[in-house]
């Protein structure tokens, strides 16, 4: 198991760190792919699994997708070096109402914030360095990090699907 687990580990920070060599335009289009593929997922959720709970300790599939979209703006914002557009101390997990339209409305608007920044970068920008707290970081592994939280939890929205007897869309590699 320990094999298993180192093996994964290093997988994880083989991609991210693959991710943040790529150029921008190759960026920007995983960002788009991965909105794509998001909205397959909530399309495929019917309206009334959006207040749905795996079990009673886990966030909702709304819930799961609002997180994603508030940690595409927080990642974002420090990668662009501005304020996010969420007014300071929003959360769109708790502020948007759990329903299909305005989850998917929510989840696609950060998206395109995700885009916009990446468009906005030079490449040289990429490289640069930021700080957050104590940690340092490049804008470009940041990029690499939030895309690597969104697509953690669009893959734990796989469960709720399958546990609502809906078949999770086509994988979308490319």
């Amino acid at each position: 198991m320990k094999k298993i687990s180192f093996l994964l580990l290093m997988l994880t920070c083989t991609c991210t760190a693959a991710f943040a060599q790529l150029t921008k335009d190759q960026i920007i289009s995983e960002w788009t792919r991965a909105k794509a593929y998001t909205k397959t997922y909530l399309d495929a959720m019917p309206a009334d699994g959006y207040t749905f709970k795996a079990t009673p300790e886990v966030r909702s599939f709304a819930g799961q997708m609002l997180h994603l979209a508030d940690a595409n703006y927080l990642f974002l914002s420090l990668v662009s070096g501005k304020p996010s557009p969420l007014a300071k101390g929003v959360s769109l997990e708790k502020t948007i109402e759990p329903t299909k339209e305005a989850t998917t409305k929510a989840v696609l608007d950060s998206y395109d914030y995700a885009i916009g920044v990446t468009q906005a970068l030079t490449e040289a920008q990429f490289a640069e360095e930021v700080t957050l707290g104590k940690q340092k970081a490049t804008r470009g592994l940041l990029l690499a990090k939030g895309f690597e939280h969104q697509t953690h939890h669009r893959g734990q929205a796989t469960l709720y699907l399958r546990l609502k007897g809906v078949t999770p869309p086509q994988e979308m590699l490319f």
